[in-house]
């Protein structure tokens, strides 16, 4: 009889932590969404803004790549500027995930949040 009690406490603990794991991962998932990253190559030539979401919110081109008129140039800086963007999104929202998966003491998470975002 004891032993069905402390399984039925153990039940009700992990449902009781699951709807704080869904709650913290909600907050997680609108905070990241909210953050806004630059990526920028040649020099700052190319300046990309992205959301954590990944959506490109602004492309700003200095006026000197523009006068060049070298469209190779043009496109690789744009695709460089554009990757470290992400990179940088990518990294620091798996820098949330881990310190969430901490504060809820999930062992093992960081790490699968990170090779999740990497």
């Amino acid at each position: 009889m004891f032993e069905g009690l402390k399984n039925l406490a153990s039940i009700a603990n992990m449902t009781r932590q699951s709807g704080e794991i869904q709650k913290k991962m909600a907050e997680l998932k609108e905070r990241i969404g909210r953050m806004e990253v630059e990526g920028t190559a040649g020099g700052d030539a190319v300046t990309v803004r992205i959301s954590g979401d990944f959506q490109v919110l602004n492309i700003h081109i200095h006026q000197w790549l523009v006068e060049a008129r070298n469209q190779q140039l043009l496109q690789q800086l744009t695709q460089d500027a554009t990757n470290n963007a992400i990179r940088k999104a990518r990294d620091i929202a798996a820098a949330e995930m881990a310190r969430v998966a901490e504060e809820l003491n999930l062992p093992g998470m960081q790490d699968a949040f990170g090779k999740l975002m990497g």
